[in-house]
């Protein structure tokens, strides 16, 4: 949800493309926020609402998944817990899998993220079928 303006600007791109982007249920409440509001905004919506499970929910009836991995926190093409989980999932659901940036070299998941093989775009959204 730290790219969530991002989010929006990308799926306008997305649509004059023809596709329908497909967003979590709370990405309104975190447009506009500073990095440190979101962070608080995100555990309320972790642990009050599941946010993850709601927006899995969104995720099984859609046919590919577009991670918006910006640099973030000193880490070039960050891609961040929740959208590693996210990817996860779409790779169990069997969707196709985009990057918008090369894959982050994390130590930690690099090798996990190479392993479901997703699309890199290289910021070229004309790049995903439709």
């Amino acid at each position: 949800m730290a790219f969530s303006d991002q989010m929006l600007e990308v799926g306008k791109q997305l649509e004059v493309l023809g596709h329908e982007p497909v967003y979590s249920g709370f990405i309104d409440r975190y447009v506009g926020m500073s990095d440190e509001e979101i962070q608080r905004r995100k555990l309320e919506d972790k642990f009050e609402h599941d946010a993850s499970k709601e927006f899995w929910s969104r995720m099984d009836e859609c046919d590919a998944i577009l991670i918006l991995n910006y640099d973030r926190k000193g880490i070039r093409n960050y891609i961040g817990g929740n959208a590693f989980l996210d990817l996860g999932y779409a790779h169990h659901l069997g969707i196709k899998k985009f990057l918008l940036n090369p894959i982050p070299d994390i130590d930690l998941y690099r090798t996990e993220i190479e392993a479901i093989s997703p699309t890199v775009l290289h910021q070229d959204l004309s790049r995903i079928e439709a």
